[in-house]
């Protein structure tokens, strides 16, 4: 009898299991759908890195304007412009220009790109918490890498489950570093300048430009 009843609950777990990772997929893809079907998408975001062993707590703010695989980032005073193969990395401060392909094969980074689909190959799904933020329910489900190799212990994302939009991302390393990217607004196909995902040499006369294989 003792092992039928433990039969029957590992059964039970396993189904329980299973469907969990059944709606988060679900809701993961319901994100990946309602977003890409905009046109383009503007935020703004407050990004924060915390590691409490090696007393690191930093805070900043940044912007984004994304459209298809193309986009422009705007952070710690640094412009990155991806115009769907080349990355422009623009920084005012060295008077520098680096250009490079976008590292994609890199899978202990999220690219702006790849935010609103990263989660499609290399990680495990399931539904975590709910919270309510300022009388939104806020329903998070954890991404935990498949390969054990990877830097990344796991990801939260919060997704507002009226919307279908994201709140914030959190990434936990494996080293106890926690970076967290919350939006503080998200819009949707704003009126943007043609040449917005264009890189404009001429505005750079002056900069070094450090060209990457």
């Amino acid at each position: 009898m003792k092992q039928i009843l433990t039969l029957a609950m590992i059964l039970m777990s396993t189904l329980s299991f299973a469907q969990n990772s059944s709606q988060a997929e679900t809701l993961l893809n319901e994100v990946y759908d309602k977003t890409n079907s905009y046109e383009n998408i503007s935020i703004d975001f407050k990004y924060s890195l915390e590691n409490t062993a090696e007393n690191i707590n930093q805070e900043t703010r940044g912007d984004v304007v994304l459209e298809g695989d193309k986009y422009v980032l705007n952070i710690l005073g640094v412009t990155r412009i991806f115009d769907g193969k080349t990355l422009y990395t623009i920084s005012p401060e060295d008077e520098e220009v680096t250009i490079s392909s976008e590292n994609t094969d890199d899978v202990n980074t999220i690219t702006p790109s790849q935010m609103l689909s990263f989660y499609k190959e290399g990680y495990t799904y399931a539904m975590d918490i709910v919270q309510n933020v300022r009388g939104r329910k806020i329903q998070y489900v954890k991404l935990s890498p498949i390969d054990t190799n990877s830097e990344i212990k796991q990801v939260l994302l919060g997704i507002d489950a009226n919307t279908k939009h994201i709140y914030n991302l959190i990434e936990i390393g494996k080293n106890g570093t926690k970076t967290i990217l919350t939006v503080n607004s998200f819009k949707t196909n704003e009126p943007i300048s043609k040449t917005l995902f264009t890189f404009d040499k001429s505005k750079y006369a002056n900069y070094y430009i450090n060209k990457l294989d």
